[in-house]
């Protein structure tokens, strides 16, 4: 699913992107090769990140409970 429409942004390109380390917003739109334009998926891009860092195995989630 698109999620970012300024750059067609797929909802499994971001979260490639979080899953290879990226962990500011700005990070994953570079991995994309792009910026933000409109910062409307900005949110959804946090709360993918956030989401990521709390899984278990993810180092520094784990670090932070342990």
């Amino acid at each position: 699913m698109i999620v970012c429409l300024c750059n067609a942004l797929t909802d499994r390109q971001l979260e490639q992107a979080v899953a290879q380390g990226a962990k500011r917003p700005r990070e994953v739109y570079a991995a994309c090769d792009c910026k933000a334009q409109c910062g409307t998926c900005t949110r959804l891009v946090l709360g993918m990140i956030r989401d990521a860092m709390l899984q278990p195995g993810t180092g520094e989630a784990t670090l932070a409970a342990g």
